[in-house]
């Protein structure tokens, strides 16, 4: 299969691009892409739109302040927190890391906190160590950190308190991402309430989504991207809720690309679509392109994402290329709103014909 990531590229008015969410939540727009069709529908439409028994997983992430402002001696330095590595230290995107040595130590500001650069790695992010206790750095994170919004939401002052709620999943529970799984941003006490009504289930899984969300494809050859890395887990009790709706042939609903990417990678190595997925806990860089082997996932909700980005064409591996490209184009002349903050779109996946 030939693949560009020119493939993946669209026209987007600036406009369209949500500078914040609608209230309620679930007052969002959602367009349905399944066979040939697609359907304008709304959130609120998702309970009538799956099955009882369908398993609808969701990422338990919660998104913490994670843009600092340092100092070494003179220098400013901005610090993106990225990645906890489990040992006080955290992988960061450093703006100014030239500025930086290994063995340094900078000074947050507006926290009685400082970290100590352990490595330096091309492309400008470095190990920060923070010291053994993560309290200590959450309670500096809340005071002097700034909710990390994606750069085409635009803030003059940078985010504010509306930001800090409305940037975080109703089903935030583990704090760690730089990002907020964005189809999660649309749900709502009232549409829980109605997809358990429904009959639908839920297992519970963590994706801690990074910075890398962000970054760009940079190479024409998609293939030749490489990967950000990002920790998850699935445990045990969600792990069963999802083998037990495999056995009996029900759906599995991913509830955004990070639940997917989660249980995508968990679910490697399992060949049959009815055998079960082990636990998984650790790292995953998985890359999803056209042709990938889903093994988990039988429907997607997932907001509109960036030309050229990974997650596009994730998308389109799930849904098929040409297809994708239909809606995105029918949503684009049909005034949905794109990108975090926007609507929501529910993808079937197709056994057949993906590049339709």
């Amino acid at each position: 299969m030939t693949l560009a990531t020119s493939d993946f590229d669209y026209a987007l008015p600036e406009a369209a691009i949500a500078q914040a969410p609608l209230r309620p939540r679930d007052a969002a727009r959602m367009l349905v892409v399944r066979g040939g069709t697609l359907e304008d529908r709304g959130v609120r439409d998702l309970p009538s739109l799956l099955e009882p028994g369908d398993v609808m997983v969701v990422n338990d992430t919660r998104v913490i302040p994670a843009r600092l402002r340092a100092r070494r001696g003179e220098a400013r330095i901005e610090v993106m927190l990225n990645r906890a590595e489990g040992d006080g230290s955290w992988h960061a995107l450093i703006r100014n890391a030239r500025r930086l040595r290994v063995g340094d130590e900078i000074a947050i500001e507006g926290a009685e906190l400082t970290a100590r650069v352990l490595e330096k790695f091309e492309g400008g992010s470095a190990r920060l160590d923070f010291g053994t206790d993560p309290a200590r750095l959450m309670a500096a994170l809340e005071q002097a950190g700034e909710i990390p919004l994606p750069p085409y939401i635009q803030r003059e002052a940078g985010p504010g308190a509306e930001d800090r709620a409305d940037y975080q999943t109703v089903f935030a529970a583990r704090p760690g991402a730089v990002a907020a799984p964005t189809a999660s941003l649309h749900f709502t006490p009232w549409l829980l309430a109605a997809l358990e009504a429904r009959g639908v289930k839920r297992a519970t899984v963590t994706l801690h989504v990074g910075a890398g969300t962000f970054l760009p494809v940079r190479e024409e050859d998609p293939r030749r991207h490489v990967m950000h890395h990002e920790w998850g887990e699935l445990g045990a009790e969600a792990a069963a809720i999802i083998n037990a709706a495999r056995a009996e042939g029900r759906r599995i609903l991913c509830c955004g690309t990070t639940a997917l990417r989660l249980l995508e990678t968990a679910a490697r190595g399992v060949e049959d679509r009815h055998a079960p997925i082990p636990v998984f806990s650790g790292l995953t860089d998985i890359y999803i392109l056209p042709g990938f082997p889903f093994r988990a996932a039988d429907l997607l909700m997932t907001n509109f994402h960036l030309p050229k980005s990974t997650l596009l064409m994730l998308v389109s591996a799930f849904a098929g290329t040409r297809r994708m490209r239909r809606a995105y184009a029918h949503a684009v002349a049909e005034g949905y709103r794109f990108f975090s903050y926007g609507d929501a779109s529910l993808l079937f996946r197709e056994e057949a014909d993906l590049t339709a």
